[in-house]
């Protein structure tokens, strides 16, 4: 990664405000350490995941496809319709949630590990540092005229980086248009113009995003960085400069007493600012800029090894551990977050799991509250739309009940409803009068399989006759 301060806003010397601050180029030292490679083991299982899901088949198709003009969306074994938005909405609020309660637990995890903009930079700046050498090289690079060697390097990264932002397109559309089929027309290229417009498009933005704005869209762009500080209290695990054991800094030879030397343990090599992507200072404070990444705590612990002093000077801990108070990770905001995560997360897979892939749906007649047929039963007339989410053809069953008597008017018999049909059936419903104990009645519409019986379902509806008195 590449990374210096920010320059000052202009006209900050002169005593003039100035409200933009050109922001220089960060480049950011590589850094070694458990955090360092426990983000490239999180960067290489997150990007596998993204572009080997597409080519991984299942039952004779693409594992994980989302089929939209079909209005099918393929999750391994599970196959979801528009009808079942309600999964997509619960698993939403599972997020929103899971993003409370980590950074409850430990401040910006997703946005130092997990967050696409951080992975996909962390991949471009290890091109970059392929081609253009470590931290020092890429600045003296930038400074220097334009030659022929400098003209080579920059070809060379900024080609490597136009492939692999052309291929994650090509992977974002293989999750809509099926991989193998997108691959074979790719030559002779036959895509469609949408196909075209969405890999290119989403290219450019990749390689804009990663290999131009960084940390930029860190910074600017990203609102979690603005509320963060909301969902922060004094027992949040965040990292911090440890100013009491570090102060006053100052730099001497390795092996010094601290104390002897009248200095805390930072000697001032400013590691922990060159290796941070944002350009921040973190022995400032905790600032919204941070993402942490920790990268300034293997650098620091790096160079308090090479000193033969304590680890830890900046470190992941709590305020009120810097207080000198105990901590209290398991606090009430946790266990509030963490039940309500835990529950939905059982409730969404309790459902998919008793989820049926057939829906019915009762539509009643508001024209006319009933009518008196020719043999003196009161009827009421329905559409229903029947919606079979499987993926085979079945045959179904009718049936209504709820009031002694209930029938069908004519009988509906065998339904054939196609894999991802919805079949409207429009039908009649009558019952004695003398058996209706309410002028509203509630009855049953029951939905069987013929060829499958487990596949079924009930729906309620209301049958309206004459008032009782």
């Amino acid at each position: 990664m590449t990374a210096e301060t920010p320059s000052r806003p202009e006209g900050q010397d002169s005593g003039k405000s100035s409200f933009y601050a050109k922001t220089a180029k960060i480049y950011a030292r590589e850094v070694k350490g458990r955090f360092a490679t426990l983000r490239i083991y999180a960067v290489f299982a997150l990007l596998g995941l993204y572009y080997g899901l597409p080519w991984l088949p299942w039952d004779g198709r693409q594992a994980v496809l989302f089929d939209l003009p079909a209005r099918k969306f393929y999750i391994f074994g599970w196959v979801f319709w528009p009808q079942d938005f309600f999964f997509l909405a619960l698993l939403l609020i599972i997020a929103a949630l899971a993003l409370f309660f980590f950074t409850a637990l430990a401040g910006r995890l997703w946005c130092g590990y997990a967050c696409p903009q951080t992975v996909w930079t962390e991949t471009f700046m290890w091109i970059e540092h392929w081609v253009e050498g470590d931290r020092n090289a890429r600045m003296k690079l930038d400074k220097a005229p334009w030659s022929a060697g400098k003209f080579r390097k920059k070809l060379l990264k900024h080609s490597l980086w136009a492939l692999f932002a052309l291929w994650t397109g090509f992977t974002f559309v293989g999750f809509f248009t099926p991989m193998h089929d997108l691959a074979a027309r790719l030559w002779p290229f036959d895509w469609g113009p949408w196909e075209t417009f969405w890999v290119f498009f989403y290219a450019f933005a990749t390689w804009g995003n990663a290999g131009f704005m960084r940390e930029q869209v860190c910074l600017y762009m990203c609102p979690y960085a603005r509320f963060q500080s909301a969902m922060f209290d004094k027992d949040t695990l965040v990292i911090s400069y440890d100013a009491e054991r570090g102060e006053p800094r100052g730099s001497r030879k390795r092996g010094t007493d601290p104390k002897a030397a009248g200095l805390g343990s930072c000697v001032d090599c400013t590691m922990c600012v060159q290796v941070c992507p944002t350009g921040i200072d973190i022995r400032n404070g905790l600032q919204y800029q941070c993402i942490g990444c920790a990268a300034c705590i293997d650098a620091c612990d790096d160079i308090m090894d090479k000193m033969n002093y304590p680890r830890g000077l900046i470190r992941y801990t709590t305020e009120h551990s810097l207080m000198h108070d105990v901590p209290h990770v398991i606090r009430p905001r946790m266990m509030v977050y963490g039940g309500l995560l835990l529950a939905l997360t059982i409730g969404l897979l309790v459902a998919i799991a008793l989820r049926v892939p057939l829906q019915l749906d009762v539509i009643r007649d508001r024209n006319a509250l009933y009518r008196m047929n020719d043999e003196g039963l009161v009827e009421n007339v329905y559409t229903l739309k029947i919606i079979n989410m499987d993926e085979r053809e079945h045959r179904y069953r009718l049936g209504v009940s709820g009031v002694p008597g209930l029938k069908f008017t004519q009988d509906p018999g065998e339904i054939r409803v196609g894999s991802g049909e919805v079949f409207d059936l429009p039908t009649r419903v009558s019952a004695d009068p003398e058996e209706l104990k309410a002028a509203s009645n509630e009855i049953r519409f029951d939905l069987v399989s013929v060829d499958a019986p487990k596949l079924k379902t009930v729906t309620a509806g209301r049958f309206l006759g004459p008032a009782r008195h």
